[in-house]
């Protein structure tokens, strides 16, 4: 059969028929066979991710089809995710390095980072952005490239996670993005900030136990968050106005949490951000909304180990 595959196109149809046999999880940057064929093809070969499909009747040598096919089989085989076979994941339009220090960049909140966060801060001048549960980093380092006058914190309680972070930040010459090793707002005493982004943990523990393979390559202290999802989440908005000026904005992802947290505090005025496929578990809050439920919020969170 392999005799048979003579050209880009062929590898990756075969890709993606062999992952889809195989029963792969497509849930990192990719969420279909088709696709992350593509990109491990594309990589194998060493071309640009994005070439151009005039390409694909391009025919391959004996030595790029082994490579490829090799390449194919360690991801059936060992159910890595494709972005830490490649070591690139795409995030903002921006390359980051990818690897199992951290979880792969996916987070939708890439979508708001185009846009400005608009019309979500309205006209918001900010001057000092936070990224909690920063990974690998990428949240604040595409805030800082599409934004060079913001200075950009950024937070994890991963040495190992904040270690990738510090070479994406080298790789894209985020030079105003400072890295916080710490928990939560821990290493931020006296810091305050005109926008608050977070993607933290959020997934519950019967959700993380029940993952597919390719999860549990990533780490699992950046999925798993209580029974509910929302141990690290109640703590955020239980401290963030101590960190968010008085016209501050804080955005936050919690996936498919936001049904917990919606019977948790019904009277929250959660702005659920809507994007091109529609909501995706990410609200808005202003710092007077925040002040104002204080009291039910600290409550839930300090019953929080």
């Amino acid at each position: 059969m392999a005799a048979e595959l003579q050209t880009i196109v062929d590898l990756i149809r075969f890709g993606a028929s062999r992952f889809a046999q195989a029963g792969l999880t497509f849930g990192h940057s990719y969420d279909n066979a088709l696709d992350e064929s593509t990109q491990l093809v594309l990589h194998a070969l060493h071309l640009p991710h994005d070439l151009s499909p005039v390409y694909g009747p391009s025919r391959v040598t004996a030595q790029e089809k082994a490579t490829v096919l090799a390449l194919l089989q360690r991801r059936i085989d060992e159910r890595l995710p494709a972005c830490y076979l490649t070591g690139e994941a795409w995030f903002a339009g921006l390359s980051f390095k990818s690897d199992s220090r951290a979880l792969v960049p996916r987070s939708p909140i890439a979508e708001l980072i185009l846009s400005g966060f608009q019309p979500w801060i309205g006209d918001v001048e900010v001057r000092d952005a936070l990224d909690l549960c920063t990974g690998s980093g990428c949240i604040a380092i595409a805030m800082a490239h599409y934004n060079p006058g913001w200075r950009v914190d950024a937070v994890d309680l991963s040495a190992d996670a904040l270690s990738l972070a510090r070479e994406n930040a080298q790789r894209l010459d985020a030079h105003s993005v400072v890295l916080h090793e710490g928990d939560l707002y821990g290493p931020l005493l006296g810091r305050h900030y005109d926008l608050i982004v977070t993607n933290p943990p959020y997934v519950t523990n019967a959700e993380t136990d029940a993952l597919p393979r390719e999860y549990a390559h990533e780490p699992d202290m950046a999925l798993r968050a209580g029974d509910d999802g929302l141990d690290l989440v109640l703590k955020i908005l239980r401290d963030a106005p101590l960190h968010l000026r008085k016209h501050g904005v804080l955005i936050c992802e919690v996936g498919e949490s936001q049904q917990h947290l919606e019977r948790l505090l019904p009277d929250l005025p959660f702005a659920w951000i809507e994007f091109k496929v529609g909501q995706m578990g990410i609200f808005a809050l202003h710092h007077d909304d925040l002040v104002a439920h204080h009291a039910a919020i600290r409550r839930l969170a300090d019953q929080r180990p």
